[in-house]
């Protein structure tokens, strides 16, 4: 019976723990990872994924898109009230 630390998902991930966050075949993430397709990186000669990049990767692919932070140029704001 595996642990709450096994349970849980991992910043960084192996093959079979990432395509089971993705739910899809290890067969299918290691053809995408060796096509560039998913974010992932070789460490020694296997394949790991990191969480954070899979869910912004997912993001991205899925159509939801962050949105961009809205600067406010400091003339463009309203001069603060003296204190009486």
């Amino acid at each position: 019976m595996p642990n709450a630390a096994e349970t849980a998902i991992r910043e960084v991930m192996d093959i079979r723990q990432a395509a089971g966050y993705l739910g899809i075949s290890s067969d299918t993430l290691y053809r995408y990872a060796s096509e560039g397709f998913v974010p992932a990186f070789k460490l020694g000669n296997r394949w790991r994924f990191k969480k954070t990049l899979l869910d912004t990767w997912m993001d991205r692919q899925s159509g939801v898109v962050a949105p961009e932070p809205v600067m406010v140029k400091p003339e463009s704001k309203k001069p603060a009230r003296s204190a009486k």
